[in-house]
């Protein structure tokens, strides 16, 4: 047999003696089995991603996913209580804590506003329900049921933050206000929920009426008007508890767009859309039981006012302003809310204060008129350069309240900063004079000869006489040098003789001129108690001047000049200058004594043709007194009548910086003096009987307890009872008979009934200093510019 059929032989027969016997299901399991090697033969699945899938499916069970959710839910529920308990409310946002200051006249219109930011805090409790709840209405109707947050708008917000679609509505009440007050208004997922976990302590801690209050006083409404008070004044122009519930819903309406619903700018779309809110407002107020349906159906559209511009600091306004700003500085630290004026100052600038002045706003406009009638239209600094050195400053004061009812800084506030109403480096001059005579009625002062002080005592009225009984030498110059020889007091006030008051202020002595003169009001702590100081050389403001001449008016009781009547800040105690008016300072019949031999000085004085002879006066008393002081650089007149003190000064500033003092000789070119000076009894006259008299209702008089001066008296004394002047001031002239025109006659501590007729300046006894060694001496270092009347 051939090889290869023996191989094929074998190889039939070993098969057929191996094979196994057939076994039920064998044949499918062959196949199986086949499957299998087929797997492994080529080493693929049958099906691509078999075994993957069963993976997934392990992995995705049901119960994993309900374990990972419950397990996030803890996650986020505990990071959330842990935010709520690490999260504290903060405090406020310190520009949402920005106000502005509120100034207003006496009437309670507004006068200005000054800050930086247009807002000023109101309580809640001073505003009509109804107008509350057009808030609500507006914004969130479940206020006062919710817990301060909405979970679905808030959880909209955050999803459009991630998103990047911008803020979205649907906030809380509570939440707006957080955002407010607490929180800036960046869109950031952080932010919100700050916002969110705030807002829950905020409900939490705080009742809703505190939310509502913070929420409405915080938010923006247009118009630079940040909460309801100021939007209330910027749209309407009334207070916000004046508001009508009309007016209100649209205020509610204004705070979804504010520019776009502002009705003096928006477009035909911006009217109808916010006119369709105010009537979702008012319909969500029906809803809520707010307002009633009736009333609800005959409400209509109250269109807004046009915008106005708040009042700025231009004119007048700035120096009431600051004037009243640091009078209260003054006040807070006076009842001991600041310790000193700096920290004071800084409350005052941090704002939220309502400031009702005592300004009448008729007065007011009346000094205005009267300084630019009677000076200001005169001056023209392009023809005479002296002219653009003059400035003006007056204060009036109600003698029966203390209150400045009117105040004059100066051409405008915005040109010339510095207050000329209450700046205190110019000389008050001759204005000084009734302080010094005051106080010789009030002490019951002698002459050198012991006699009596009155209106109707004797002087020597020789032009650089030296004083006598001063161990420190003064011989003061009259106006031009003028003789007046032996003079009464009453005339020497008239004429304003400075050697007169220069010898008085040595007979009462200078130390008790300077009391009284603090007393009445004059800042004296720093002063010498020379005789120098007898022509008015210290410094002072028309306000002061104002204030002591009230206190004279006022018969001797203190008036302590008040600009602000009142002062409110949640803040702080409110300040309410209920009474300026202090104790007696000097005796009722020495003050009366001074008013009535003030009335001369108009009458018969360097006021009387200003004043005296005014087509105004119809009648009217007036007592007063001019002063012009040295070189010119200072013109004043101080009068008043029983209802009303003001005192006008004029300053000699230089235009030019450093702007120092200057005489004003030659201003207005022929329409002052003869000799160009500015004098007490011109410009400042004038201004003052053209304020006063024309802002006078009624002829009134003087009600005076005093039994001198010119007031009582029916004539002047006469010239010729006076007795001729001596030949030196060492020599005692006879006595001469008594005035016979008074009255009543004046007592001397001898209880004469005839008044005391020695020259005071001639002491019995004693040597007056030389007059060759004596200097004259204005006070101010220049003997040869002499104080003048």
């Amino acid at each position: 047999m051939a090889p290869r059929a023996r191989e094929a032989a074998a190889g039939t027969a070993t098969a057929t003696t191996t094979a196994p016997a057939p076994v039920p299901g064998g044949r499918a399991a062959a196949r199986r089995g086949a499957k299998k090697a087929g797997r492994g033969a080529n080493g693929r699945a049958g099906k691509p991603g078999g075994k993957d899938k069963g993976f997934i499916r392990r992995l995705f069970t049901w119960k994993k996913i309900l374990g990972t959710f419950l397990g996030f839910a803890i996650a986020v529920i505990g990071a959330f209580i842990w935010l709520y308990v690490s999260t504290p409310i903060p405090a406020g946002n310190p520009d949402a804590d920005l106000q502005s200051n509120v100034y207003k006249y006496g009437d309670g219109a507004l006068l200005a506003r000054d800050g930086d930011v247009n807002r000023e805090n109101v309580d809640l409790a001073t505003i009509p329900k109804p107008v509350q709840h057009t808030f609500v209405a507006a914004e969130n109707k479940s206020f006062y049921s919710d817990n301060g947050i909405d979970l679905k708008g808030t959880a909209r917000g955050v999803l459009n933050t991630l998103m990047g679609k911008g803020a979205q509505g649907g906030s809380t009440i509570t939440q707006q206000y957080v955002k407010n007050y607490y929180l800036s208004q960046e869109q950031t997922v952080t932010r919100k929920l700050k916002e969110l976990v705030i807002s829950l302590k905020l409900d939490r801690e705080k009742d809703k009426d505190y939310i509502l209050a913070g929420y409405i006083n915080t938010s923006y409404y247009g118009r630079g008007a940040y909460g309801i008070q100021a939007a209330a004044q910027a749209y309407y122009r009334v207070d916000a508890d004046k508001l009508s519930v009309e007016q209100a819903a649209y205020l509610a309406a204004l705070l979804q767009a504010p520019s776009q619903y502002d009705w003096a700018v928006a477009s035909d779309t911006g009217k109808r859309l916010v006119q369709a809110r105010w009537n979702y407002v008012l319909d969500n107020m029906v809803g809520q039981n707010w307002l009633d349906k009736s009333k609800r159906e005959g409400m209509k559209f109250d269109i807004p006012k046009d915008p106005k511009a708040a009042p700025g600091k231009e004119g007048q306004i700035g120096y009431l302003v600051d004037a009243a700003n640091s009078e209260l500085a003054n006040q807070l630290v006076a009842t001991g809310v600041a310790d000193d004026y700096e920290s004071a100052a800084a409350l005052v600038r941090k704002g939220g204060w309502t400031i009702e002045l005592n300004i009448d706003k008729k007065k007011q406009k009346a000094l205005e008129a009267a300084v630019k009638e009677q000076l200001t239209s005169k001056l023209d600094k392009k023809k005479r350069a002296v002219d653009g050195d003059v400035q003006a400053g007056a204060a009036s004061v109600n003698p029966k309240t203390g209150a400045v009812v009117a105040m004059y800084g100066g051409t405008s506030y915005t040109e010339h900063y510095l207050n000329n109403a209450t700046r205190t480096d110019y000389q008050p001059a001759s204005t000084f004079k009734p302080v010094i005579l005051a106080a010789a009625f009030d002490e019951n002062a002698v002459t050198q000869d012991d006699k009596k002080i009155t209106a109707n005592t004797i002087y020597d009225g020789t032009s650089k006489r030296p004083v006598v009984g001063s161990d420190i030498g003064f011989a003061p110059e009259n106006e031009d040098d003028q003789d007046y020889g032996p003079v009464t007091v009453q005339t020497a006030l008239n004429k304003s003789i400075n050697s007169v008051f220069a010898q008085m202020g040595v007979d009462v002595g200078m130390d008790k001129v300077l009391k009284v003169a603090a007393d009445l009001g004059m800042h004296t702590k720093d002063l010498k108690a020379v005789p120098a100081q007898t022509l008015g050389t210290m410094g002072a403001s028309p306000l002061q001047m104002a204030g002591v001449y009230a206190t004279l008016d006022n018969h001797g009781k203190k008036v302590t000049p008040a600009l602000i009547r009142s002062a409110e800040n949640s803040a702080y105690p409110s300040f309410k200058h209920t009474d300026p008016i202090g104790a007696q300072v000097i005796d009722r019949e020495a003050a009366d004594s001074v008013t009535s031999v003030l009335t001369g000085v108009v009458d018969d004085g360097t006021a009387k043709l200003s004043v005296r002879d005014n087509p105004l006066r119809k009648g009217q008393k007036v007592a007063g007194k001019t002063g012009t002081s040295d070189n010119n650089k200072s013109a004043w007149f101080t009068g008043y009548t029983p209802d009303l003190v003001t005192s006008v000064g004029l300053f000699g500033e230089s235009a030019k910086a450093p702007h120092p003092q200057v005489p004003m000789t030659g201003a207005t070119n022929g329409l002052t003096s003869d000799d160009g000076r500015v004098n007490g009894g011109g410009f400042p006259a004038l201004i003052w009987a053209a304020y006063t008299f024309g802002v006078s209702t009624e002829v009134t008089k003087f009600d005076l307890e005093t039994d001198q001066g010119a007031a009582v008296q029916t004539a002047p004394p006469s010239p010729s009872s006076s007795p001729k002047p001596s030949a030196s001031p060492s020599s005692s002239p006879k006595p001469s008979a008594s005035p016979s025109s008074s009255p009543k006659p004046s007592t001397s501590p001898s209880s004469s009934p005839k008044p005391s007729t020695s020259p005071s300046s001639s002491p019995s006894g004693g040597t007056s200093p030389d007059p060759g060694t004596s200097s004259p001496s204005s006070g101010s270092g220049d003997p040869g510019n002499p104080i003048l009347g």
